[in-house]
């Protein structure tokens, strides 16, 4: 990989600055407290570049990618658009020689991830998606305390799920070509906790949906009312993700780890934890403990410098997206599918 005498000789730049969570600000901001240099804006709305110049005063603003890669030569781009979009701008940029951080999800398809990942690899760049929450204090704590003080024995099964009982809003998250259906949102992030607790191969997905319940501007586009996915692991492992806007009750905890001796309830701010030794049974609650985002953009500009391993790997990233993938065919298909079948 392609590297960098010190951090701050990494500019990077931006695709996408539009209102929603400000999230053009958040990832400049991170990148240059990293130790980055932000550079430049590209986005289509007029009136957002004017508050990206004022955000970053002096910073070069476009409206299109390509004068942006040449005229300002970034580093590295991060990629904040719509889910559709992600894989052809992604390599759009790699292929002018510049790293690439992809908001969440990769792609909406494999075959869109292989490609990014194979010219990534081929231009020997950076390549990574913005699993920020990898490094949330929910997950953090659990991680602490189901894998290395092994609290509630060996997990054996996984529970999470998001949402409610509402109608989806009218923007493109709504949107299933746009977005790849209601399990790309919430779900990337539900899913990469389980997998920092479960480390293991996934064989099978068997994934149902609802459908037809809530409609919005998208019509027969609008994404799922809800998705159910039951994925396999070999080690013999479960997980259970659902995303709904249909449950009028929701179960209590956003993730919920079951093992041999207990079990353990995660939800953004707090965690239940039930222990089982013999008769015995104890429960404790708690805070979880605050959290490191700050590591991601940190570590991507160690590893962009030669000075560290990056953590968020597009291997790393593709195991979500396999789960994802594989739970739109088998809804789809009424099928269980096993992996590359």
């Amino acid at each position: 990989m392609k590297g960098f005498q010190k951090e701050c000789n990494i500019r990077c730049a931006v695709i996408g600055y539009g209102g929603a969570f400000n999230m053009g600000k958040v990832h400049l901001d991170q990148m240059q407290a990293a130790g980055m240099k932000p550079v430049a804006v590209v986005e289509i709305d007029a009136s957002r570049l004017e508050v990206a110049k004022s955000d970053f005063p002096g910073i070069q603003i476009f409206t299109t990618i390509g004068s942006m890669l040449k005229e300002a030569k970034p580093d590295l781009v991060t990629i904040i658009t719509p889910h559709n979009t992600h894989a052809e701008l992604s390599m759009k940029c790699l292929e002018s020689g510049a790293s690439v951080v992809c908001e969440k999800p990769m792609a909406i398809t494999l075959e869109e991830c292989d490609r990014m990942i194979a010219v990534a690899e081929s231009k020997d760049l950076l390549l990574s998606v913005y699993h920020n929450r990898h490094w949330d204090g929910c997950i953090l704590e659990a991680v602490d305390r189901i894998r290395n003080k092994d609290e509630i024995g060996e997990v054996f099964r996984v529970e999470a799920h998001m949402g409610g009982f509402s109608q989806p809003g009218d923007w493109w998250r709504s949107s299933r070509s746009i977005s790849g259906g209601i399990h790309y949102d919430w779900g990337v992030h539900l899913i990469e906790y389980a997998l920092q607790v479960i480390n293991s191969k996934v064989v099978e997905v068997s994934a149902f949906s609802k459908e037809g319940v809530w409609q919005t501007k998208w019509g027969k586009d609008t994404n799922q009312d809800e998705l159910t996915a039951i994925v396999r692991f070999a080690n013999g492992s479960l997980l259970n993700l659902r995303i709904t806007h249909l449950d009028s009750e929701p179960p209590k905890g956003e993730v919920v780890f079951t093992g041999t001796a207990g079990k353990y309830f995660m939800t953004q701010n707090e965690f239940e934890l039930v222990q089982v030794r013999g008769d015995e049974k104890t429960i404790k609650r708690g805070k979880n403990r605050p959290a490191e985002t700050e590591k991601y953009y940190l570590n991507i500009a160690a590893a962009l410098s030669g000075k560290a391993e990056l953590v968020i790997t597009p291997d790393w990233s593709r195991r979500t997206m396999e789960i994802l993938a594989l739970a739109t065919r088998s809804a789809a298909e009424g099928r269980a599918l096993l992996v590359d079948s």
